[in-house]
């Protein structure tokens, strides 16, 4: 899905799906109430419960996941008088952008997890496949290869006025 304002083309500096990206859920509060959504947690106070977000900033971005099609509102199964938030395939998709937010945590930022994510009876670990190929991806495999015109890994291939762009 992409939305006028999430354009990689049209977000400031290079054209990238990460820059876009991070104009729908680069904030703690978006990632946090996702995170909650993937645990089963749908109504608002549970929510601002578990991610300790001020109440006036959580409905401010839950309205934007919404509304960028991340998240989704519908009536609560016990209570259909009353919405609850739900994953939409966009928010499912972010589900293993968090797996990985919190594995990096797991390794770099503690030394006693808070949490583990558990696969049948053993500690999850995911490993990389290509989709194309089946074969397990390692670090130093992947290569980025720039589509968007005017642009190169070290940046734009010239200024407007046609000069090259020079290191400062």
């Amino acid at each position: 899905m992409t939305t006028p304002h999430t354009d990689p083309y049209e977000v400031p500096g290079r054209p990238c799906s990460i820059a876009a990206t991070l104009q729908v859920v680069g904030d703690r509060w978006s990632l946090l109430a996702v995170r909650e959504v993937t645990f089963g947690n749908h109504r608002f106070r549970q929510i601002a419960r578990n991610t300790g977000a001020p109440t006036d900033r959580l409905s401010a971005r839950l309205k934007s996941l919404v509304a960028d099609g991340v998240l989704e509102r519908r009536p609560l199964p016990d209570e259909p008088r009353h919405d609850g938030y739900y994953l939409t395939e966009a928010g499912h998709d972010l589900v293993g952008v968090i797996r990985e937010l919190l594995r990096w945590g797991d390794r770099w930022l503690t030394d006693a997890p808070p949490m583990k994510l558990r696969h049948h009876d053993h500690d999850f670990s995911l490993r990389p496949v290509c989709a194309h190929c089946g074969e397990p991806v390692t670090r130093g495999e992947l290569h980025a290869e720039v589509a968007a015109a005017g642009w190169t890994l070290a940046g734009p291939d010239a200024d407007p006025a046609g000069q090259g762009v020079q290191d400062a």
